[in-house]
């Protein structure tokens, strides 16, 4: 390759990508708005031509992406994501490096066989409802996540794009790369990822702080600390329960205990009640759903000579997060609750949700509650499950305090919406062994289309699914790449920091293309770097003595080791959901950069020599 000469377009461009760099990490402006700046840029500079400025919003890569997470909300939105989280819930516990085994080990294998964004988008809905399901920040979930969907598609030859390309650019008569031919070195990754993040994920993971909007003070405040101390838990009845057939308001568990049953099952759970009547009778063999603080909670047991289960076992469905709650709702301005009291409006029958406290003039009101004169302004906590929370919304009895952080899911429409994803599967499958002619956008494209002809989600719930700040952020960073390879500036970079190292070993050789690799991943496209590097290295392994094969390999796996900057596609798509800053990347990846590069080095001279 002829030595490429500095130009006024390479310093141009050099100086793009340093100033979007410093923006990305000062943040002075938002990312997506940097990328957008650089795409308005390029053409007025006269790098890129006007229309090639704008095509990164039409690429691939983009359309795939706005796909994939259409494809994702409509697997959630019908509580598919639902069954997926729950074995994940069930191996965890309350371990939180079994939640990040679980969740990045699961994304990490299923990424070697079909890209890593469309692993990352396919777990996110499952990664958030763990998250609240275990109360742990989605912040320290949805990165590692991510990072192990980048590291599984270095476990096949068909994982990530770059090492799907590699043979295409070895030179005719070398031995090509097996389909498991990096599968070693590729569970080296992940597991020095999963690794990563287990013992350190902890300290070098951002912790979200409370969401915008948080109360800071008043009802809303006081009622979420007073709910953030309760805790629901089951009671057995044992069979010789000296008060059986007694009702709930003769046991007076509210009042003596301030502990509220919101649950009753009988026949080992083939008959449940969701807030119970204070009628209802408490039978030997019943079990209770109780709500309160842990010590009430145990107090009452104790006097009663109920059997506390270590966790829900009969309403561990019902009361998941996913289809039950609390909720905080504000007595409406006119509302016919004004000077008349829950009971005598018959509160519970017509809405089957159980009231928990009421807030009045800075007061928390527990006991009893059923029977106080509302006011305008009170401000009740109930609980119940979120059908019947979604009756209440037409109700003019009372207002929703705050977002009605509860969704229902589409269960009937599930059969579709598993008919859509494996109309995708089976079109992205067809690509590669029938020879379909079509782009992975097409095929994802396709299934997004079937999400909305089925009704699994409307047009306008598909475009509010989308995170545009990831599409722009990637739409503005690809004419750069552009840019940056047309212009020469890609290949000037490369060969004078290949020369300036001159004679050194193979194995430094190595860890030299890798550090290259890593650099022109940042800020080109992985497949750029990929057909850039690969004849430069193979060049200067030959004329270092190495082997030119191991060069290229190194060059196929490294051009994946991009978590630095949030300019990757799973990193950009995450962003947004984990609440992360640029920061936060190089923070979290400035480690798991160096950790890539040290093992993916050692894995070629274990297992190929270098």
């Amino acid at each position: 390759m002829e030595p490429v000469a500095l130009t006024p377009q390479i310093i141009t461009v050099i100086i793009v990508i340093a100033v979007a760099i410093f923006l990305f990490v000062t943040e002075l402006v938002r990312v997506d708005v940097v990328a957008i700046i650089i795409m308005v840029m390029l053409p007025i500079l006269g790098l890129v031509g006007p229309k090639e400025a704008f095509a990164g919003l039409s690429s691939n890569a983009v359309v795939s992406i706005i796909a994939v997470i259409i494809l994702g909300a409509g697997l959630d939105k019908t509580g598919i994501m639902n069954k997926v989280a729950a074995p994940i819930v069930r191996f965890a516990g309350d371990s939180y490096p079994r939640v990040v085994l679980g969740i990045s080990g699961a994304v990490g294998i299923i990424s070697s066989f079909m890209q890593n964004i469309g692993a990352a988008a396919l777990f996110l809905p499952a990664t958030m409802r763990v998250s609240r399901h275990m109360n742990i920040p989605l912040s320290r979930l949805l990165m590692p996540m991510g990072y192990c969907a980048i590291l599984g598609g270095t476990v096949t030859l068909v994982g990530s794009s770059p090492l799907i390309l590699l043979n295409d650019l070895l030179p005719p008569g070398t031995e090509h790369f097996g389909l498991f031919s990096v599968t070693p070195i590729g569970l080296m990754l992940l597991a020095s990822g999963l690794a990563y993040f287990i013992f350190l994920g902890k300290h070098i993971l951002p912790e979200q702080k409370g969401a915008k909007g948080e109360p800071k003070s008043g009802a809303l405040r006081i009622l979420k600390e007073y709910s953030a101390t309760q805790k629901i838990m089951e009671l057995a009845v044992p069979q010789d329960f000296a008060e059986s057939g007694k009702t709930l308001e003769d046991l007076a568990l509210r009042k003596a205990f301030l502990v509220t049953v919101i649950g009753r099952a009988r026949k080992e759970g083939t008959e449940k009640v969701i807030s119970p009547l204070r009628t209802h009778r408490v039978l030997a063999g019943d079990v209770l759903a109780v709500i309160g603080e842990e010590e009430n909670i145990k107090k009452m047991a104790t006097h009663f000579g109920f059997h506390i289960h270590p966790e829900k076992e009969i309403f561990r469905e019902d009361m998941a997060v996913e289809n039950a709650g609390l909720l905080e709702a504000v007595v409406a301005p006119d509302s016919p609750l004004t000077g008349s009291t829950l009971r005598k409006e018959g509160f519970q029958q017509k809405f089957q949700i159980m009231p928990v406290a009421l807030y009045r003039e800075g007061m928390v009101f527990v006991a009893g509650i059923g029977d106080i004169p509302l006011k305008q302004g009170d401000t009740l906590l109930l609980h119940g499950v979120w059908e019947s929370f979604s009756r209440m919304r037409t109700s003019p009895d009372l207002l929703f305090a705050g977002p009605a952080g509860f969704e229902l899911f589409r269960k009937d429409k599930a059969a579709a919406a598993l008919f859509a994803f494996g109309l995708t599967i089976a079109m992205v499958i067809g690509m590669d062994v029938f020879d379909l002619k079509l782009t992975l956008s097409n095929c994802l494209m396709t299934g997004a289309l079937a999400m909305i002809l089925l009704r699994v989600l409307s047009v306008d719930e598909a475009y509010k699914s989308v995170d545009w700040r990831t599409v722009f952020l990637l739409g503005g960073l690809i004419p750069l790449g552009v840019a940056t390879e047309r212009s020469g500036a890609a290949a000037y970079i490369a060969q004078h920091t290949l020369s300036l190292i001159g004679t050194v070993s193979p194995v430094t050789l190595m860890v030299v293309i890798a550090i290259l690799s890593t650099a022109f991943t940042l800020v080109i496209s992985n497949v750029g770097a990929t057909v850039l590097l690969v004849p430069l290295a193979w060049n200067m392994a030959q004329g270092a003595g190495a082997d030119p094969r191991m060069a290229a390999l190194v060059v196929g796996l490294v051009a994946s080791n991009s978590f630095i900057l949030p300019t990757h596609q799973v990193n950009a798509l995450l962003m947004g959901p984990g609440g992360y800053r640029t920061v936060d990347y190089i923070r979290a990846g400035g480690g798991m950069t160096v950790i890539f590069i040290l093992v993916t080095v050692l894995g070629v001279w274990l297992f190929y020599g270098i």
